[in-house]
């Protein structure tokens, strides 16, 4: 990422999370109701970095799309700032694993796409979009469309869609889970980068301990299905982090060894 700061991002610009006996039941062809969710509680304090791992199928990606406003709650409460959570929630801002971008419009109107969505002023968001773009080091790929980036740059430019509005909560469903290792890597570390400068909240969801602990304050540990907060672990490592050092870092170990023993006692994962 270049170097210069993120262009209007005030302090403070961050939001409080409450989830309160939140579950979640999905009715299936048969017309029973699995249960993804069971009775979640978490409190997100403001600007704080949340990952959240499990297994597949645990409600990972379930509690995101509730926080987001895109499924309605089967019971329980949920709140940014606050204010209950029915709808897309003008404060969050979300990048799922499939960068989602439209194929006929360029860089520069895929992510000024919210703006045009919600009237506001489009000229007025387009230095900031160009800013961003250029943070993410996609300065000069403004009338690129998507079919001419790699997976990487594609979902750089998704980032930059859901941050387009300062978003005071960014929710994030396996952004990196479809690149290649060498992009994940440079992605977890733009990503640390550009938090560093937003100080936003992110809940964070993925597949991968190392990322987790490597990103984020807390990480989440969910029970397999229906999913519960098996585990609430504070990382107390100093940032920036380096990725290419922190495998060897003793207390980095320690937590990744921590949250792997809580998978191996559930049968998750196999010890060898």
């Amino acid at each position: 990422m270049n170097e210069p700061a993120l262009a209007g991002a005030p302090a403070g610009h961050s939001a409080a999370v409450t989830i309160e006996a939140v579950s979640k039941a999905y009715e299936v062809r048969s017309g029973d109701d699995v249960l993804a969710l069971d009775c979640v509680d978490l409190e997100i304090a403001p600007g704080s970095f949340v990952a959240v791992v499990g297994p597949s199928g645990c409600g990972k990606s379930t509690l995101l799309s509730l926080l987001a406003g895109l499924v309605p709650l089967s019971s329980g409460r949920l709140t940014i700032d606050g204010q209950p959570v029915a709808k897309p929630h003008p404060k969050a801002g979300v990048v799922f694993q499939s960068d989602l971008l439209l194929d006929w419009r360029t860089v520069l109107d895929n992510v000024l796409l919210p703006i045009e969505i919600k009237k506001l002023d489009r000229a007025a968001y387009v230095p900031r979009a160009r800013d961003l773009l250029a943070q993410v080091g996609l300065q000069g790929f403004d009338d690129k469309v998507p079919s001419e980036l790699s997976g990487g740059m594609r979902q750089r430019v998704a980032i930059c869609r859901a941050l387009i509005q300062e978003p005071a909560l960014l929710l994030m469903d396996e952004p990196f889970g479809a690149l290649d290792a060498l992009t994940r890597e440079q992605m977890i570390m733009d990503l640390q980068t550009m938090w560093l400068r937003l100080r936003n909240t992110v809940l964070f969801i993925t597949h991968g301990i190392d990322e987790a602990v490597f990103l984020a304050d807390r990480v989440i540990v969910m029970s397999p299905r229906p999913g519960r907060v098996d585990h609430d672990l504070t990382i107390d490592i100093p940032r920036p982090r380096r990725w290419s050092g922190v495998h060897e870092n003793p207390t980095f170990q320690h937590y990744v060894r921590e949250v792997r023993e809580i998978f191996e006692a559930k049968g998750v994962l196999v010890a060898h």
